[in-house]
């Protein structure tokens, strides 16, 4: 993988890279001497953290993920005959907190399209490179994969998905080489819940209050350790707490 001197011209591809844990996996990969390939929204992002990772070649593409004909091209087209060993599978959200019947059908909608017909795409797309390779797939996953709360039955339902997911995909892929992870983090102090609150940071701060979360280096690492260990080895779960959560709701207060 990114240790192997023979495949640094390979590169590690990252959706979700312009914040949070997508930017912070960027920068400790980057650390590590992998060259980049990062998708996400924000293109002045894109553009300011590619000009500050320059000890690595770092390709962009500012679309949103749920676009599958631009992630179609930018795929087939723009990184044909591109070696990408790693592929980070991290954009997804969530959106509000209200009860199932309350919600906004739109937001539900949304949710869907980000954190399953989007990152189904992103795998999808993803496959044929990393089987050349004998590559690893990490898809961010969550503690809401695991275990379900009130007032998030879509973007729990979502996480549920993508555990699942990867654990048939783990199946699919036997013999091949390829290796598949999920990172099912607690809570990470990111963008996230300012998303999920809708531009709220009275309610969003409120989230972090009292004990000491997660930051996304912290899960930046987590990849690099399940990526960086023998290809023998495949990291399949990592669930990832802070100290002072010890479930969805039970934290520190």
């Amino acid at each position: 993988m990114g240790y192997d001197p023979l495949l640094m011209k390979s590169y590690t591809l990252i959706t979700g890279a312009s914040a949070g844990i997508g930017e912070a996996s960027a920068r400790l990969f980057a650390a590590q001497g992998r060259n980049l390939v990062l998708i996400a929204r924000r293109e002045e992002r894109l553009q300011k953290l590619k000009a500050e990772l320059s000890n690595v070649d770092v390709k962009i593409l500012a679309a949103d993920v749920t676009d599958a004909a631009a992630m179609e091209k930018f795929f087939t087209t723009d990184l044909a005959g591109v070696s990408i060993d790693v592929v980070i599978n991290n954009a997804g959200l969530a959106l509000g907190r209200d009860p199932f019947d309350q919600y906004d059908f739109a937001d539900v909608e949304t949710m869907i399209d980000v954190n399953i017909t989007a990152f189904l795409k992103i795998a999808h797309l993803s496959l044929p490179f990393l089987k050349k390779t004998k590559g690893h797939l990490i898809n961010l996953g969550s503690i809401a994969g695991m275990k379900a709360y009130g007032g998030g039955a879509v973007y729990c339902g979502t996480k549920h998905f993508v555990h699942a997911f990867t654990e048939a995909l783990r199946q699919d892929l036997l013999g091949s080489g390829v290796r598949v992870t999920t990172i099912a983090p607690g809570n990470v102090e990111t963008e996230f819940s300012i998303v999920r609150h809708k531009g709220d940071k009275a309610i969003a701060d409120a989230v972090y209050e009292g004990f000491e979360a997660l930051q996304p280096v912290d899960i930046a690492d987590a990849m690099w350790y399940a990526v960086s260990r023998p290809s023998h080895v495949n990291t399949e779960l990592m669930q990832v707490m802070p100290t002072d959560q010890a479930g969805i709701t039970v934290r520190r207060t």
